[in-house]
């Protein structure tokens, strides 16, 4: 029995992929009831890979916005890296989806057995006994388990335990992202973008018929807090020589649908798995929003640890899920944590500019294959 703490875009991909090769397991989240707070996320093909492989593809797609091209550009949205997501649809058989990240939750819980998931049971310590795992809930229940899995986040209490020295980094960048009750103008409905100015940045995506989703960095101190009184005239301020739409959705996005979290990863640690304990997603790996791989790369794991049990039922499987993982996890967090600095370059902007206007597409899109290919 492997027991899965955390109802997260990881832990339910893992128990609908375990639902699907018949492995036995338990969901635990700490949530009295699906509760998704923030804004939109972008499922490329490696993710989406792994949602038609679980069967739940068409209710993602359903609920979701198809993104069929990537404009990277400087704050007047003149492009400097433009790449049309075709090629990835005809490889792949779909490009990018735009979607809320609580209608994605949704549609994941709404694919498991009732029975298998349980709610309003947080996390407290786990104890490993001989070949057995033993959790403790903060209501003072117990589990007994032959496995546990952590996939409780980038503030996990289970990786708190198995890792105590972990550290969580912060960027020097914080994140608004918003949710508009509307759609975009036509010509970008199925594009997403992201604008580069000196020192700050704004990207913006359709969900659905009904909703944008957008986000906007600045370089700031640790746990600032916003008067909401003020705050969208602040953003409108800050992004004022941007192109008119980005102050368009700012001023049109009611303040509640407006969210501030500052931008961290997990330093990268040298295991994810102890004993019978194993971490996974934001856990073991969480990275920065820059690559539009958080989601994904959790995902990923689910797939890939499923797809080891499966093949090996009789034994541990987590030191194998974690050799097969480590290299190509590290190496997103790593180019992740890199693009967020150049991203929000102050001096020198306009030379990172003209660069990344020169880089030739067949570079960009090697290294987006690189990314979307699932390898066995």
């Amino acid at each position: 029995m492997y027991t899965i703490i955390g109802a997260g875009i990881g832990g339910l991909t893992t128990a609908l992929v375990f639902e699907k090769l018949n492995i036995k397991y338990q969901l635990f989240e700490k949530a009295k009831a699906p509760n998704a707070l923030g804004a939109g996320i972008w499922l490329a093909p490696n993710a989406l890979q792994v949602l038609e492989f679980v069967g739940v593809l068409d209710a993602v797609f359903k609920v979701g916005n198809v993104v069929n091209r990537i404009t990277l550009s400087n704050q007047k949205l003149e492009p400097l890296a433009d790449s049309s997501q075709l090629p990835a649809k005809e490889k792949y058989g779909f490009s990018t989806l735009a979607i809320h990240r609580a209608k994605l939750q949704l549609a994941l819980i709404e694919a498991l057995p009732k029975e298998k998931i349980h709610w309003n049971k947080a996390f407290q310590y786990f104890k490993q006994e001989n070949d057995a795992v033993i959790i403790t809930f903060t209501d003072g229940s117990q589990v007994e388990s032959q496995y546990l899995i952590g996939a409780d986040g980038i503030d996990s209490k289970v990786r708190a335990q198995l890792f105590p020295k972990s550290q969580i980094r912060y960027s020097g960048q914080t994140c608004w992202r918003g949710v508009m009750k509307s759609a975009l103008p036509s010509e970008y409905k199925e594009r997403g973008i992201e604008m580069w100015g000196k020192g700050i940045r704004f990207g913006l995506s359709q969900l659905s018929e009904t909703e944008t989703s957008w986000f906007a960095v600045q370089k700031s101190k640790a746990f600032q807090k916003d008067n909401t009184a003020v705050l969208k005239e602040k953003l409108t301020t800050y992004f004022k020589d941007f192109h008119p739409l980005v102050n368009q959705l700012i001023s049109n996005t009611e303040i509640d649908n407006i969210l501030r979290n500052d931008i961290t990863d997990l330093k990268p640690i040298k295991h994810w798995q102890k004993g019978n304990v194993c971490l996974i997603g934001d856990a073991a790996h969480a990275t920065t929003p820059n690559m539009g791989q958080g989601g994904a790369q959790a995902i990923e794991d689910g797939y890939y640890l499923g797809r080891m049990i499966s093949e090996n039922p009789n034994k541990n499987s987590f030191k194998d899920f974690q050799n097969k993982r480590y290299k190509r996890v590290n190496s997103i967090v790593m180019q992740s944590w890199f693009t967020g600095k150049i991203a929000n370059m102050t001096a020198g902007y306009s030379i990172r500019n003209i660069i990344f206007s020169k880089v030739p597409k067949k570079l960009i899109d090697k290294n987006m294959y690189s990314v979307y290919d699932l390898k066995d």
